[in-house]
């Protein structure tokens, strides 16, 4: 049946869903790229809450979501910026996320990496509390038996007066880490506060200071992610990592070109992209697994329209698209998101991400999704 889907002009215009989805298979890890996709947390629908209440879980959609991505051969990058970590889910959130998750990931065979940050700090800080901040979530993370990626601190940067303070951090850090871990760099498009990150806002600088870390503890990085959506920035940094250190690509809007790579090297890849394309993603670098760059580009290509629209500025509310598409594809149950999230985006910003997922065929089962997307108009005052 044909929907009538309104454009950023307020204008509707028909669109006829597709019928049949793809149909991608479960399968074991990678062999070519180690891949993470960043989930999402499912809210608890009935719980009284507000926007400024602790954050009410469903846990048993949450994990089985996990499961989910866990099955198709991905590693799950878990309470990170995807899973609303700071816009709607807070330490003692995150810290239960941790630990039923690498529980999870044990008892299901999965790969999983979490977050460790300062977000418990709730006002201003000195280095020696950011530096106890991190330790304390460290400890978390290592005691769950996940591998740990250093966030990025918003409390850091307010606290850091220079490089040298950063060095000092994150030298601390490293050294006390029981295994390697992955530093993260996440740009100000993601989180304005993280601006001037690495001790300037010059990023030929901060990339210099970024890479003096990793210099001094190579044996404690496993690799870097980046998210500063900049590609050839990407592939320069990457170019300049010492021998065994990763890349891990967190640029949704050049994800296949940066994780097929070329002659000089590729990135891996942890990206909140692949949480809706999970499947998708996952057939995708099982072709790459057999040397066809073209395929999988063939297969991943097409995605990168719906990346780009779910990451639109403001970038930071790219979770919104994220959950209203898990939603869509059955599965959760419900469209609403811890913190209100749900508020964040438009309709026409619904329906052109539905439009695009519809035709890429990312939906199990598009009658269900055609379903729910009729019951989001009607909500909203469209009534044909």
């Amino acid at each position: 049946m044909t929907l009538h889907l309104p454009d950023a002009h307020g204008a509707l215009r028909a669109y006829e869903p597709r019928t049949e989805p793809l149909a991608p298979t479960p399968g074991a890890p990678f062999t070519s790229r180690t891949v993470f996709s960043a989930a999402h947390v499912v809210a608890d629908p009935y719980a009284d809450t507000t926007p400024d209440s602790q954050a009410a879980v469903d846990w048993d959609a949450t994990l089985a979501f996990r499961r989910h991505l866990w099955s198709h051969g991905l590693g799950v990058a878990e309470a990170m910026d995807t899973a609303q970590r700071g816009m709607g889910l807070d330490w003692a959130g995150a810290a239960e996320l941790i630990r039923r998750s690498a529980a999870e990931a044990k008892a299901a065979g999965g790969r999983i990496a979490c977050g460790v940050g300062t977000d418990q700090l709730t006002g201003p800080a000195n280095l020696t509390e950011v530096r106890a901040a991190y330790e304390e979530q460290l400890a978390v993370v290592e005691e769950s038996g996940a591998q740990a990626i250093l966030m990025a601190s918003r409390a850091l940067a307010a606290a850091a007066r220079d490089p040298e303070d950063y060095l000092e951090v994150y030298g601390h850090l490293l050294r006390q880490a029981a295994e390697p871990v992955i530093l993260h760099w996440l740009g100000p498009m993601f989180d304005p506060a993280l601006e001037g990150y690495w001790g300037s806002s010059d990023l030929d600088a901060a990339t210099d200071t970024f890479l003096d870390v990793i210099a001094a503890h190579p044996d404690k990085v496993d690799g870097i992610k980046v998210s500063l959506l900049d590609a050839q920035r990407e592939i320069d940094l990457r170019r300049r990592l010492p021998k065994g250190v990763r890349c891990y690509t967190g640029d949704d809007f050049h994800y296949p070109e940066l994780i097929a790579g070329d002659e000089q090297g590729f990135s891996h890849a942890l990206l909140g992209i692949f949480d809706p394309l999970g499947p998708l993603a996952a057939q995708a670098v099982r072709v790459l697994d057999t040397g066809d760059r073209e395929g999988f580009r063939a297969l991943l290509d097409p995605t990168v329209e719906l990346s780009r629209h779910l990451f639109q500025a403001p970038t930071r509310f790219y979770k919104t698209g994220v959950v209203f598409l898990a939603w869509l594809a059955g599965h959760q149950s419900h469209f609403t998101m811890v913190g209100g999230l749900q508020s964040a985006r438009s309709l026409p910003h619904f329906a052109r991400a539905y439009e695009l997922a519809d035709t890429l065929g990312l939906f199990p089962d598009p009658k269900l999704a055609e379903e729910r997307m009729r019951n989001l108009l009607s909500l909203y005052g469209v009534d044909r």
